[in-house]
């Protein structure tokens, strides 16, 4: 049970302040009836809020794909550059949405954007160890050779060591797809450069079961559906 107050807040179209207004002019119905109180508590899950006769969804959490562009950060506000809550509309903003992960500022692809921490820290937790799938470029053709030190775990300049990870050189070997279970700081960039390689371009296409919608241009998301949600362990 929740108060209305915080269930209508949480869509991010109302402050609280404005919710006990609404209450207070009877523009809010609770199962038909005119709530009581902006401290009403409600079944999220069964119970029907109407706001002017328009019936609101009382989802407790939120589940958003974004398929960040380059040129933006991975965070939630930043003074001087772009951020990816940046290209959602207000409503959004206001519920307290957070990447899972990280993507680097010059990296693209596929990100999760949810206000549910207790799913964000399963996803993230390193004895999950999910699987995330990247597309990459680099500056000279890779080969099996480095698809072969990326399977027997690498220890990079610094002393990381790395779980055994998947390379998959394509075509030419200029790009290739690799397949991590962890996520360290730069990761993919740091292996390659091991291997004396630059990349030129990185983007996620899957985190887990979550996968890229190829409708999605870069800078446009969609909420996930409800399969999708299931299948990552959140709350539909």
């Amino acid at each position: 049970m929740e108060r209305l107050d915080k269930l209508l807040s949480s869509t991010g179209r109302w402050s609280r302040r404005e919710v006990k207004q609404l209450v207070k002019e009877g523009r809010v119905l609770a199962d038909g009836v005119p709530a009581a109180g902006p401290e009403q508590k409600l079944d999220p899950e069964r119970a029907c809020v109407q706001v002017d006769g328009e019936t609101v969804e009382l989802r407790e959490f939120t589940y958003v794909m974004l398929h960040k562009p380059a040129g933006v950060l991975s965070a939630t506000e930043d003074a001087r550059q772009r951020t990816v809550l940046d290209l959602l509309p207000p409503e959004l903003r206001r519920r307290g949405l957070s990447p899972v992960g990280r993507l680097d500022k010059d990296s693209e692809g596929l990100l999760l954007l949810t206000n549910d921490g207790a799913l964000a820290h399963r996803l993230l937790a390193p004895k999950r160890h999910v699987d995330k799938v990247y597309l990459i470029r680099t500056d000279r053709p890779l080969g099996p050779a480095d698809a072969e030190a990326f399977a027997s775990g690498m220890t990079l300049e610094d002393g990381t060591a790395c779980l055994p990870a998947k390379l998959e050189p394509l075509g030419d070997g200029r790009e290739a797809l690799v397949t991590l279970h962890e996520g360290k700081f730069h990761q993919i960039k740091r292996m390659i450069a091991g291997r004396g390689a630059s990349v030129c371009r990185l983007k996620r296409l899957s985190m887990g079961t979550l996968v890229l919608d190829k409708n999605l241009a870069p800078g446009e998301f969609r909420p996930l559906t409800g399969e999708e949600v299931s299948k990552i362990g959140g709350k539909p």
